[in-house]
């Protein structure tokens, strides 16, 4: 076996790749900041209690896991930031006001999401705690769609849901908690068959309704059908209700309903979001409310945000120039080093020329070189390779 070899769906990232995504992660936390969000750093393991606390079963399969040399406990390694910063909300900040949390780094999953996607993915994210208007909703998507226009990839769609409406249903009918799980799944996929015969045995009406909920997409005419589904249902009235109001605090952006739309985590308590772009096949970023999950860590707050994989943001962003580099001598006098030091502090990069690598500079992106004319150094192009 050769030893070099990563495992599958376990990439390294390249210098062209890691200046794009560097320069990404740098900006789209600056705008984080300027809204408030301020910069946490969980750690990449834990206890596996506390990272899946609140998390549901779907972060337990999706978790590798691994046992502590020094306790003897089960660790894992962490598949979704969300929860650690709702623990850092709940027992670290301790803050009574509303609390606004931004991150990014790697999480690991033990299978990839998709066929061409990643273990590894780079999670970037938002989160606001505190506040359980639909204001904080609209925050959040807001700075969403910020994100998607810094990186150059311009929302097409960002569809509204929520997981009320399911719940409403599934308590109406008496579903049982293995049921609901598969029914999550097939709802999510949109798999109308086994839909059909997963519902064979729930009674009336909430057959019919839970067969009507795929088709339940589209503009805000899908907020009328929904409301069919169990006329007179408060649940589901008042989830439609909050659905509304947050999409007319939305005119601006691409806004449609989704409301078999049930991705992501099991610790969703309302609504949800998911954003889509040109050029990607599925969503882009996820969200949504998740208030329960503080409730989990014992100091229940209202809870929402968003996050999505740098990676393939990057991927879909334009492509960024080649870096450009100034070669100079290894070796010169002080008005050298004070030329180097000026081009430096101006963000150019200037690469020392070490010797015996002649020939080699223009894979560093050396495009210019210092040299000496008339007594000083001045930046010239270079011709050919140098």
């Amino acid at each position: 076996m050769r030893r070099w070899i990563l495992p599958e769906s376990i990439e390294d990232v390249l210098p062209f790749e890691a200046r794009r995504l560097e320069r990404l992660r740098r900006a789209l936390l600056d705008e984080f900041s300027l809204h408030g969000y301020e910069l946490v750093m969980p750690p990449l393991l834990e206890y596996l209690e506390s990272l899946l606390t609140g998390s549901g079963r779907d972060m337990d399969l999706r978790t590798f896991k691994l046992v502590d040399q020094l306790s003897g406990r089960t660790m894992g390694l962490r598949a979704d930031i969300t929860p650690q910063v709702a623990r850092i909300d709940a027992h670290l900040l301790n803050r009574r006001g509303v609390a606004r949390l931004c991150y990014c780094g790697s999480v690991l999953h033990t299978l990839p999401s998709g066929l061409t996607a990643t273990r590894e993915p780079l999670q970037i994210g938002a989160e606001l705690y505190g506040h359980a208007g639909i204001e904080a909703d609209a925050e959040v998507i807001r700075l969403l769609a910020q994100a998607l226009e810094i990186a150059g990839v311009r929302a097409t769609r960002i569809d509204l849901g929520h997981v009320g409406v399911f719940r409403a249903l599934s308590a109406r009918g008496g579903l049982e908690a293995e049921l609901e799980q598969e029914l999550f799944a097939v709802l999510q996929a949109k798999d109308i068959p086994n839909l059909r015969e997963l519902v064979g045995e729930v009674p009336e009406p909430v057959r019919s309704a839970l067969l009507a909920l795929p088709e339940c997409y589209g503009g805000a005419e899908v907020l009328e059908r929904v409301l069919a589904l169990l006329p007179g249902d408060t649940d589901i009235e008042q989830a439609v209700g909050g659905l509304r109001k947050l999409a007319s605090t939305l005119p601006d952006l691409p806004v449609s309903f989704d409301l078999a739309d049930l991705r992501g985590y099991h610790y969703h308590s309302g609504v949800v979001f998911a954003a889509y772009c040109t050029g990607h096949p599925g969503a882009i970023a996820l969200g949504g409310r998740y208030d329960k999950v503080g409730k989990s860590f014992g100091r229940g707050r209202p809870a929402t945000g968003f996050s999505l994989d740098l990676r393939e943001l990057c991927q879909l962003a334009p492509a960024a120039e080649a870096g450009r580099a100034i070669l100079a001598p290894a070796a010169g006098d002080q008005a050298l080093h004070e030329a180097v030091a000026a081009l430096r502090a101006g963000g150019e990069i200037v690469i020392e020329a070490l010797p015996g690598h002649d020939g080699t500079w223009g894979e560093t992106g050396c495009d210019r070189q210092l040299v000496r004319r008339a007594g000083k150094w001045a930046v010239e192009n270079i011709q050919g390779e140098a």
